[in-house]
């Protein structure tokens, strides 16, 4: 969320069991190091996420954008940004898909300065949500005082997600509910078994609860105020990006190309999933996705870091538009 303590711990519960067919992949189509473009550097690294995230990543390997600026670029599958700190602090790793409220997690800690290079996902309706088993008694928002919610985890996106609407409907998130941690491969059983009330998930587990368990959606935790909210983002380090402003602006151009394609044509999406999932085809074509933004917003993701300070996930404000980094040729 499908998302530093929010570690794609915000968004561990869209890919978590999403497990990718190998550790790595490459632009194959690519041939050499050949420094045409005058690049700084022509092969990279990319940390990302085994779920719909990172489908733009993986059209553009697949139709040799990356080879049309001079690059070479390799993936390695990742749970969470901070998993792989080290590595992006001695630049072993480029750059990385992270939550915008694992990077803005990181970036408020101090553990590393960020630059936003690329937009990924967007939250659309359908793809996450409270989800109540069949014949529950919980029938509204309201209705869940007192009880406990399956989440991934405590401090992560489901929560920044849930807390707006509590507060809405007159629930104080810290007092009225209890969260409860439920690894995401065991959301489908606590929901199946009651050892919690109802669970927060993300596609494709939203699917499988109603189609497995006859379970519905008590309530779309992308609607209202925390509607279309940004979800995951390609970032660098500020040093990396200081580094290499060609190579970035490489990246850039070619994650264009692919992020243009995965927001106009569904079709190519489900394709390239099960290449680097393991969702059946069969499955990847009905999923609930989320939308593939186009360009960088400042104003769009500083939704996500102001959420974060109203609910304590960071304890002052980040301005966002400082961390934008937008294509230097």
């Amino acid at each position: 969320m499908r998302f530093g303590a929010l570690g794609r711990t915000a968004l561990i519960g869209l890919v978590a069991t999403l497990v990718i067919t190998g550790c790595s992949s490459s632009d194959s189509k690519t041939g050499g190091t050949t420094n045409a473009n005058g690049l700084e550097k022509t092969e990279l690294l990319i940390g990302q996420f085994p779920g719909a995230d990172s489908a733009p990543l993986f059209i553009a390997i697949e139709r040799g954008f990356f080879k049309e600026q001079g690059l070479n670029v390799k993936t390695e599958a990742i749970q969470a940004p901070q998993a792989v700190l080290p590595k992006l602090g001695n630049g072993s790793m480029d750059v990385v898909l992270g939550s915008y409220a694992t990077i803005l997690s990181i970036q408020s800690s101090g553990l590393e300065k960020f630059k936003y290079i690329a937009d990924s996902y967007q939250g659309a309706p359908g793809a996450f949500g409270i989800m109540v088993a069949k014949n529950s008694p919980i029938k509204s928002v309201g209705d869940l005082k007192g009880k406990k919610i399956g989440v991934n985890a405590k401090v992560g996106l489901g929560v920044l997600t849930m807390n707006p609407h509590l507060k809405i409907a007159g629930l104080d998130p810290k007092t009225d509910v209890t969260y409860v941690e439920v690894p995401t491969t065991d959301w489908l059983t606590a929901l199946d078994k009651h050892s919690v009330d109802a669970v927060w998930m993300t596609d494709p587990y939203v699917s499988q609860a109603k189609s497995q368990l006859g379970a519905s959606m008590l309530l779309d935790t992308m609607s209202g105020p925390t509607e279309g909210l940004p979800i995951t983002g390609w970032a660098a380090t500020e040093k990396w990006v200081g580094k290499n402003p060609k190579t970035m602006g490489a990246f850039q151009r070619a994650m264009a190309k692919a992020q243009n394609i995965a927001a106009t044509d569904r079709s190519a999406v489900t394709k390239i999933l099960p290449t680097y999932t393991k969702i059946p085809p069969n499955v990847a074509a009905t999923l609930n996705l989320g939308n593939y933004p186009t360009s960088l917003n400042a104003q769009r993701i500083q939704r996500v870091a102001d959420l974060m300070v109203e609910y304590g996930f960071i304890p002052n404000k980040i301005d966002v538009a400082s961390m934008i980094v937008t294509s230097q040729g």
